[in-house]
């Protein structure tokens, strides 16, 4: 599943999801934090993105895995696995953030719908959320950048 598609590798063709969603969701849920007034205008996208952005990470890593393998069982070896080691720690890191940092987005966002459904809150709820909220984006952002550019270097670093 996570192998081929249409005869390219899966990993190549969703990592550019993952590279859009994440920053996305990231600068988007920081927005909503910052500008109270936006939110009712910012919240299906950003809730949306907080879906999203966990699945093409994971698919993003399981797809990875499975080019590991497939580059082992054509029999790469030395460096350039060290290379893809150190891409696939980057990606397992960033797919721990984005995962809590859709979670922490999704419960910002009932707790600041207002709906009736929503029960009373503590006053410290939001505040707590939107720290997290902000903390998670930027670690999310670093580690994509960290993730997207170890990737890039193991694949165009001696091509140009």
């Amino acid at each position: 599943m996570f192998e081929q598609i249409l005869g390219l590798p899966v990993h190549v063709l969703v990592v550019h999801a993952v590279v859009v969603f994440v920053p996305l969701l990231a600068l988007l849920a920081v927005a909503y934090v910052a500008l109270p007034r936006w939110r009712r205008r910012l919240d299906w996208a950003v809730a949306i993105l907080a879906v999203l952005a966990p699945i093409t990470a994971f698919v993003a890593v399981k797809s990875g895995e499975a080019l590991n393998d497939a580059l082992v069982a054509r029999g790469f070896q030395g460096p350039i696995l060290d290379q893809i080691f150190e891409h696939s720690r980057y990606g397992d890191i960033l797919f721990r953030i984005v995962v809590p940092l859709g979670i922490v987005v999704l419960l910002l966002l009932v707790s600041t719908s207002g709906h009736r459904r929503v029960p009373k809150l503590p006053t410290l709820v939001t505040p707590v959320l939107a720290v997290a909220v902000v903390g998670l984006s930027v670690a999310a952002l670093v580690y994509v950048w960290l993730t997207g550019h170890s990737g890039a270097e193991t694949v165009w670093g001696t091509t140009l």
